[in-house]
């Protein structure tokens, strides 16, 4: 494995030394509370394959740096995608407008030397043939497995990320970032009918396991499943109904429902259903959610966030009761508790907030073919695609893309069109069976929040909720 001989040396380049980081950075934010210079240099590539050809391939790079000073509740924010002594001088008269601190400078974070994940880059490691290889044999594997298949695309994308934490009082912290990721998507045809289905896998390690044929394989498999059931599908039912959630990727109903909700943002300003809540009874009893940045080669894991504090498991609700939130630097002072390593932010152009890491529910004692047993009539919802959220009062719409009716105990005909409606808070109380099948998504999620994207997992067991409101076109 060939590792970058040193990461920093496409940070510090003629322009800017470290020395000189140290030193503009402790000018810049003199007056402040808290605050750092945040450096960063990125490259990404994406490969587009469809229609039996590449159609798309794109590489990029860039580099910058936010400088960012925090006085009580203001903060001062300025960046450029320049890294030079220049452009840092010049975003440090930005800083000058906040208010001089009358209070004790915020400490650093904790020091540590842990590594989630690689230093290496995984955009230099294979040759562009052998990527655009990779494509095409997954496009011709595809189109091998059923005559049916009427259409296969194939993407491959992959970011290799430095990023350097700069502070006043003389703390820095590096890290480097690798992320790649495989889509596979297959259109099949039948009786003049067409569905799709997809599949998506990645994470933060090297393309060499999206290279492995039991992975890609495995991608064209589930991806062909899904696209043949849905051949089946009739039109989904509508009304109040059990609703029994498969395990992995649906934990995106949690993320987006009840995750931001948790985020410490909203619950200093009180605009979060769960404000003014630790220690009150929020979700049924055997529920435990946690948000775990901490583990190795996840998507949504960092070995630092992006202010420079550790990840950890956080957990934010255990046995139904409220623990805690997920918190920046800025809100965990504000509201007198320690940060939680959820300082994110999508690039070194953006301010870092309270964001989620992989967030999810964990398992339970209960077998998932006895909760299935248990549903008279509802409906099975194996698979999610896109939806609607408000962060605030946890008010979603989602729409699943793979859906069974179940009948009497039993799963029956796969269903299109099926919405789940409802808000994040009363789905936690009407929880009724945890599955003992935990598992995480296989990473693919990104989250966006106040128009920042950043990479993120979830993850829960088979659930049964009572009580879901389900949209449907069957009349």
């Amino acid at each position: 494995m060939t590792v970058a001989a040193d990461p920093r040396s496409f940070l510090y380049r003629d322009q800017l030394s470290p020395d000189a980081a140290l030193r503009l950075t402790a000018d810049a934010l003199g007056r402040a509370d808290d605050g750092e210079l945040f450096l960063q240099y990125r490259k990404a590539e994406a490969f587009g394959f469809d229609d039996g050809r590449l159609k798309t391939a794109s590489y990029d790079t860039n580099a910058g740096f936010g400088l960012r000073a925090v006085s009580g509740e203001m903060t001062a924010f300025a960046h450029a995608n320049e890294l030079s002594e220049a452009a840092i001088r010049r975003a440090g008269e930005t800083m000058a407008l906040i208010d001089p601190t009358t209070s004790a400078k915020a400490p650093p974070p904790q020091g540590n030397n842990r590594h989630l994940y690689t230093d290496a880059d995984p955009l230099d490691l294979v040759p562009f043939a052998d990527k655009v290889n990779l494509c095409q044999t997954i496009d011709a594997a595809a189109r091998a497995r059923d005559p049916r298949v009427a259409q296969v695309s194939v993407g491959l994308s992959g970011t290799w990320s430095v990023v350097e934490i700069v502070r006043p009082d003389g703390f820095v912290a590096t890290d480097v970032r690798p992320l790649v990721r495989l889509n596979i998507q297959i259109v099949v045809e039948q009786n003049g009918r067409r569905e799709t289905g997809t599949y998506g896998t990645g994470g933060r390690y090297l393309y060499d396991r999206l290279f492995d044929p039991a992975v890609w394989n495995r991608g064209i498999d589930e991806a062909l499943a899904h696209a043949l059931v849905n051949l089946d599908s009739v039109a989904a039912p509508a009304g109040e109904m059990t609703v029994l959630l498969g395990p992995g990727w649906p934990g995106i109903v949690l993320h987006e429902a009840i995750g931001h909700g948790l985020e410490g943002d909203f619950n200093r300003k009180g605009t979060s259903a769960f404000s003014g809540r630790i220690g009150e009874r929020v979700a049924a009893p055997g529920v435990t959610v946690v948000d775990d940045g901490s583990i190795a080669d996840r998507r949504g894991s960092l070995s630092i966030d992006d202010e420079g504090t550790p990840t950890s498991e956080t957990v934010l609700i255990e046995d139904g009761i409220l623990k805690g939130y997920m918190q920046d630097r800025l809100n965990a002072r504000l509201m007198g508790v320690a940060p939680t390593g959820n300082g994110r932010r999508e690039s070194f152009a953006h301010a870092p907030m309270p964001r989620m890491t992989n967030t999810f529910m964990k398992g339970g004692t209960d077998d998932p073919a006895e909760l299935l047993s248990r549903v008279k009539s509802g409906i099975f919802a194996k698979s999610f695609g896109g939806g609607q959220v408000d962060i605030v009062s946890g008010k979603f719409v989602f729409s699943c893309t793979e859906a069974y009716r179940i009948e009497n105990g039993r799963i029956g005909a796969p269903i299109k069109g099926a919405t789940l409606i409802g808000d994040g808070p009363t789905v936690l109380t009407k929880v009724a069976g945890i599955g003992n099948d935990f598992a995480l998504d296989e990473g693919i999620g990104v989250c966006g929040k106040g128009g920042q994207s950043v990479p993120a997992g979830v993850g829960q067991p088979t659930l049964l909720i009572d009580g879901l409101t389900v949209g449907g076109t069957a009349t």
